[in-house]
């Protein structure tokens, strides 16, 4: 759990200093810097989504993963949550813009492989390096983020250190199925989350990437099951 740990510490440390001094910024270049985020963004979804070995996986993935994503409602359920910690800081006038933010910081940090592959790493070998890269990562983008998007940015880290330490303390009990060829297709389906995250950071398309999010976890069967079935393309 350390990498986790350090990943959560760096989003507060990165937020908290955007906030403190992110206001020394002109809005026009947060404005900049946000949408050459957006971009660097794409460039990583779409840079991890080429690497998959299986299309077919890839596309029934978010198929299934978007049904039982509407079906649970993720996205909804993310915006419930931060717009009850909304709630809480609007008595300081703080609240502005913070439910998009929260949602935006969350689906960034916590899809991808960096946070699947890092998580699985630390719990099965107890090696952290993929998580500390990360945290490094997520600490600039929360200064960048907070100094831009508000407070929201640092509510974030909740739903990272949930989702990041389940996965790490579940990792030992899909040792027996996380082969390269799994990695590498939910690294895959996460690249192309991570595309619609940059759609909309960039403003182009609004995409419930949240309610996406099974797909990650469904690429798991879905790719032991297609390798022995010699199905892809």
């Amino acid at each position: 759990m350390l990498g986790t740990v350090v990943n959560t510490i760096a989003i507060l440390i990165g937020g908290l200093l955007g906030l403190l001094f992110g206001q020394t910024l002109p809005d026009k270049i947060k404005k900049t810097v946000i949408q050459g985020i957006g971009l660097a963004v794409l460039l990583i979804g779409v840079s991890m989504a080429l690497q998959t070995k299986n299309t077919l996986v890839v596309i029934a993935s978010l198929v299934l993963g978007g049904i039982v994503g509407e079906l649970i409602d993720i996205e909804h359920q993310l915006q419930k949550f931060g717009q009850m910690l909304e709630r809480r800081l609007s008595k300081n006038g703080q609240a502005a813009g913070f439910t998009k933010a929260f949602v935006t910081a969350s689906l960034i940090y916590c899809v991808g492989a960096m946070a699947i592959m890092g998580a699985f790493e630390s719990g099965l070998t107890g090696n952290n390096t993929i998580l500390y890269a990360k945290s490094m990562l997520d600490g600039v983008t929360a200064l960048v983020f907070a100094s831009s998007m508000g407070i929201g940015v640092l509510a974030s880290a909740i739903p990272v250190f949930i989702y990041q330490g389940l996965l790490t303390l579940s990792a030992g009990l899909l040792q027996g199925v996380l082969s390269p060829q799994v990695i590498t297709e939910m690294g895959a389906t996460g690249g192309l989350l991570i595309v619609g995250i940059g759609l909309n950071i960039l403003e182009i398309k609004e995409i419930k990437v949240g309610n996406l999010l099974p797909g990650l976890f469904i690429a798991i069967p879905l790719t032991v099951l297609f390798t022995r079935l010699h199905l892809g393309m």
